[in-house]
């Protein structure tokens, strides 16, 4: 057993510092990135956020609308090889189709000779960390060497390291941050969003490698945090459900009116009882998403422009012109009252270790 001391952080917890900007205007910030990847050598020029491959959010309809603004949507992994062949050419571009250990390369085998007209392929599993999962990267991109490969999910710099060595251009980092995730409480896993995407990042960018921070966003100052901590990519989930191209079912409440529709994680028993009726492993498999009711958004469309001008506001009040210039005009300031207070105690303790004063002064924590 072991006790890390150093405190982490969610987006929650920090603001960005604004700094003297010279732009006055939000259309003058440049939203667009042109990557190029490690593996697969491939490039690719869009904005940099990426719509979950959950059966709520990432939908070929969404891919449709999201497309149009040059932002990648990740497929759901339930979608037949024939109804992702029936996607235009030029969505397929800003698509990634999802996979996972347990369906094997099945369905990208099914695509045949169509498999070029895809560049992404996301690998998804709850639990990263396992062997199998690498071994699983690694005969993916021996199969499809010229795809660019997203895997995850994971939530320390090692296995970050681990999976884009074993093939992966873009990791998955975040666990139990979703607003439909219950890892955190059911398993007890998990490091808070912001401190993993800040060492992630730089575990990767070490190597070559990219990270998509997936899960915690719950406005567009959270996307911009993230961005702020050295993601290359935000996946978001929550923001992105609710609207006509991704719902099925919209249920009108008869007395106030109220339009909500159903938003789960793919780890929940909604979705396990939903795509896997054989209930195969129910003995020892536990639920890690939950079933909830969401406001009824509209249409897609506007409410990512709503959140591309939030992330375009912030990068007016840093003075950054880009959207990849925005981790190096960032600061970010704890505004948690008992994470900055856990911080002094540490810096504290250190200090006064240093002067051989053995009797530390003990804060009260109690009263925040």
């Amino acid at each position: 057993m072991h006790i890390e001391n150093e405190v982490k952080y969610d987006f929650s917890d920090v603001l960005i510092k604004p700094k003297r900007s010279y732009y006055t205007s939000r259309k003058e910030v440049d939203l667009e990135r042109d990557l190029k990847f490690k593996w697969s050598n491939l490039s690719w020029k869009g904005v940099p956020i990426v719509a979950a491959n959950m059966d709520t959010v990432g939908t070929i309809g969404s891919a449709e609308v999201l497309s149009k603004h040059k932002v990648l949507t990740c497929l759901h992994k339930f979608h037949t090889a024939d109804e992702l062949l029936k996607i235009s050419s030029g969505i397929k571009k800003n698509v990634a189709i999802t996979i996972g250990v347990a369906e094997g390369l099945q369905t990208l085998y099914d695509l045949g000779e169509q498999i070029k007209d895809f560049n992404f392929i996301c690998i998804d599993v709850a639990n990263g960390y396992t062997e199998q999962f690498c071994d699983f990267i690694k005969l993916a991109r021996s199969e499809f060497e010229n795809k660019i490969i997203i895997a995850g999910n994971v939530c320390t710099p090692e296995m970050t390291e681990q999976l884009i060595l074993s093939g992966a251009d873009i990791v998955k980092v975040g666990i139990g941050g979703g607003s439909a995730c219950l890892t955190r409480n059911v398993a007890g896993v998990g490091i808070p969003q912001l401190s993993a995407v800040i060492e992630c990042s730089d575990a990767a960018h070490g190597i070559g490698g990219m990270v998509m921070s997936d899960g915690g966003c719950t406005c567009s100052g959270d996307i911009s945090k993230a961005f702020g901590a050295n993601a290359d990519f935000v996946m978001l989930g929550g923001l992105f459900a609710g609207h006509d191209e991704n719902s099925e079912t919209i249920t009108e409440n008869k007395i106030s009116g109220e339009k909500t529709v159903e938003f789960y994680g793919m780890a929940s028993s909604t979705a396990l009882e939903k795509y896997y009726s054989d209930n195969k492993g129910k003995d020892y498999k536990a639920s890690e998403g939950k079933l909830v009711s969401i406001p009824y958004k509209g249409t897609l469309e506007n409410t990512l422009l709503d959140l591309l001008g939030g992330v375009r506001s912030t990068c007016t009040y840093i003075g950054a012109k880009k959207i990849k210039d925005i981790s190096k005009c960032t600061t970010f300031v704890c505004v948690n009252p008992k994470a900055n207070l856990l911080s002094f105690n540490l810096i504290l303790k250190c200090i006064l270790k240093s002067l051989s004063i053995k009797t530390p002064l003990k804060l009260n924590l109690k009263s925040y």
